[in-house]
């Protein structure tokens, strides 16, 4: 399993993806807002989302998991 982490600090703002899904390299799987600025998630392989471990409105930390790839 791959883990897709968090970059930076911030808000997750949109999800772009479910569980399930599959997707290419550099796609972006979701959306943070840190600092009134929205931030791109990309996905750092290709793959199947095996788990999203955020929600909408979660505050996540540089370095959290944001999801897996299979």
């Amino acid at each position: 399993m791959k883990e897709i982490v968090s970059s930076m600090a911030g808000t997750v703002f949109n999800i772009l993806v479910s569980a399930g899904d599959d997707v290419a390299e550099g796609q972006t799987i979701l959306i943070l807002e840190s600092m009134k600025m929205e931030i791109p998630v990309e996905s750092t392989a290709s793959g199947k989302i095996a788990d999203l471990r955020v929600a909408i409105g979660d505050f996540v930390n540089e370095g959290d998991i944001l999801a897996t790839l299979e």
